[in-house]
């Protein structure tokens, strides 16, 4: 009952979220967009992405009495990629603006869209941008990084996808870091960039605390190195909980569709974690 009650709660702030933006779709519909995006929630906070089962639970249970087939429903959640993105940053928007001037973590995790020795059969993704290099892991990986902007206390609030190959640092202009002024962002070493932290800092008053290297010529005091490597915790344990939802393998015949499975991973941690 107690996971009856937190689905029917996610559909009510899903359907709240799209009428904030002013959402409108045909009254004629069998199937709600909020029931369809709620659906593929489920799918991910309780099934490891596999929509069918969410598809059957859903109905069995009666939370969604008319619904669609599984082709018609994967088309439909294909054509609303958009609105999932507005949700999420428009739930992000909302609690940066709640936490006004504040500290925050960027950080990256990698994602496989197969093992390194299937990497010359893999048909998603093709081109050597997609071959990248996790040194906290010490293993190569062939897909995507997912970099992401989270509160102090580790709820996601912005993120993007960029090919395995791409930098940390030169990846760190991918996001849209709309935060407020006089706000900290901590990262590690990886995102070591001297020229992008003075642009951040003087266009938008916000400082990039990054982990200094052994070889850099400016070094931290020992109290700040302590609180820059202690504040990374947080994201650490959000990409734990991120990776938990998901799959052993995640299925999904195109790019797109792979993206879309992680992006629902994202979101519904990040719903989970907020209500």
């Amino acid at each position: 009952m107690l996971q009856e009650d937190k689905i029917i709660a996610l559909y009510c702030i899903v359907d709240d979220l799209l009428k904030g933006i002013g959402h409108c779709e045909p009254l004629s519909r069998k199937m709600s967009d909020s029931e369809v995006i709620t659906t593929a929630l489920v799918s991910a906070l309780y099934f490891g992405g596999h929509q069918d089962n969410a598809r059957g639970f859903m109905q069995m249970t009666g939370m969604v009495s008319r619904m669609l087939d599984k082709s018609n429903f994967c088309r439909r959640l294909h054509r609303l990629e958009g609105l999932l993105y507005s949700l999420f940053f428009q739930l992000g928007h909302y609690l940066k603006a709640m936490a006004g001037a504040a500290e925050y973590i960027v950080d990256s995790f990698p994602v496989a869209v197969c093992h390194n020795m299937r990497i010359s059969r893999a048909k998603l993704l093709q081109g050597p941008q997609w071959r990248g290099y996790t040194a906290s892991m010490r293993q190569y990986f062939y897909g995507v990084k997912v970099q992401v902007l989270t509160t102090a206390n580790g709820i996601p609030v912005e993120f993007c996808f960029v090919p395995g190959r791409e930098h940390d640092g030169v990846a760190l202009c991918q996001l849209p870091l709309q935060v407020a002024a006089e706000s900290r962002i901590y990262a590690d070493n990886a995102y070591t960039h001297q020229q992008i932290e003075e642009m951040i800092l003087q266009a938008d008053g916000v400082e990039l605390m990054v982990q200094r290297r052994a070889n850099n010529k400016k070094q931290d005091e020992p109290w700040i190195r302590f609180i820059k490597q202690y504040m990374r915790k947080p994201i650490e344990t959000a990409f734990s909980g991120i990776k938990a939802l998901f799959p052993k393998k995640i299925h999904a015949v195109t790019a797109k569709g792979f993206l879309l499975k992680v992006v629902l991973f994202i979101i519904a941690f990040t719903f989970n974690k907020v209500f």
